[in-house]
């Protein structure tokens, strides 16, 4: 396809920007799900969810725009990925739905709390786990032939896509934990600072495991990470996360309540341009690049312009439902 190169780079960007911008903003209501059974039943759980009620249904946005984005911009990466991994992918949206809804219910449907409180977890944990597994399964590659999806039903599900979909429910609950300690007050305050150590230390256990493991899948893999001089460029990575968790360890042994949640950004946002280094230049690893994979360079123009409005009306309204609901929740739910 006759595609400008460095619009095709953009439109990349974009998307993994909106996957970012999902993951560090829906990721850290789906942390207080993966963490609500450690919260005591009663007013703990109402501050817990009270401190997400204004915005967490809008940071799904993000999730909407990186999809529609790859489906638009680099349609035959849409094509492959889709068949490939319909099962978590669907498990994921009907797991968003089941939370929303218990989200919900659970203040119109008193006398059935308990039941929607489980339905609460049990969706956030189930879509943080195949986020992470969908993940995995793209970096193990998919089966193609000629320009479609040629593996089975569960191609998606191995050892290492296992490994990848534990390691997002940590990193959740580790945004969960840190947006409760900046947050709230009290004992739910206590409990997150309590178990923000302990996923924490998950977090970075998992992003060992998987950095070390990603290497063993492809040679290219390998090769981008340890080939010199390659090595120089991107050992940069590993000790920017290194220190990220030092500055992390000290605002947490200081009592920072807003600190641990921006510093548990920036952890996210290091492991996010560490797959970038090991995608690019590929929409479909190791076999379709961005630019054989991407729309019409036409396409991606009158594209552009849509998204070059939406983009900063989405950051914007965003920014303001934030700042207005800006400050900690109290016990009885007020900010």
């Amino acid at each position: 396809m006759d595609v400008n190169l460095d619009l095709t780079i953009l439109w990349a960007f974009l998307i993994a920007f909106s996957i970012y911008a999902y993951v560090v903003l829906d990721g850290f209501d789906l942390g207080i799900g993966i963490l609500f059974p450690a919260i005591p039943v009663g007013k703990d759980r109402d501050q817990a969810m009270n401190s997400v009620a204004p915005v967490w249904d809008g940071n799904e946005t993000w999730l909407v725009l990186g999809g529609g984005g790859l489906f638009a911009a680099f349609p035959l990466a849409y094509a492959i990925l889709m068949p490939a991994f319909y099962p978590p992918i669907i498990a994921m949206l009907l797991a968003l739905v089941f939370r929303g809804v218990a989200f919900e219910f659970r203040w119109r449907d008193p006398g059935h709390r308990p039941f929607w409180d489980m339905a609460f977890t049990l969706g956030s944990l189930t879509a943080a786990f195949m986020q992470g597994v969908i993940l995995g399964a793209l970096l193990q590659g998919v089966t193609i032939e000629g320009r479609a999806y040629a593996g089975g039903w569960w191609d998606w599900l191995t050892p290492f896509s296992v490994m990848t979909g534990v390691s997002v429910v940590a990193g959740y609950a580790l945004l969960g934990a840190c947006w409760l300690i900046w947050k709230t007050t009290g004992e739910v305050h206590d409990l997150a600072r309590r178990y923000g150590w302990y996923a924490f230390v998950a977090t970075l256990a998992a992003i060992v495991a998987v950095s070390v493991a990603t290497l063993f899948l492809d040679y290219g893999y390998y090769a981008k990470w340890l080939d010199t001089p390659r090595v120089f460029y991107t050992a940069q990575v590993p000790i920017v996360t290194a220190l990220i968790a030092f500055v992390f360890f000290r605002s947490m042994k200081r009592g920072s309540d807003w600190m641990p949640f921006a510093l548990a950004q920036a952890l996210f946002l290091v492991t996010l341009a560490g797959l970038g280094i090991s995608i690019y230049p590929y929409a479909v690893p190791v076999s379709v690049t961005i630019w054989e994979a991407a729309a019409p360079e036409k396409s991606q123009i009158f594209m552009l312009v849509g998204a070059g409005i939406l983009i900063p009306v989405i950051l914007a309204y965003t920014v303001y439902a934030y700042w207005v609901f800006r400050g900690k929740v109290s016990a009885e739910g007020y900010h």
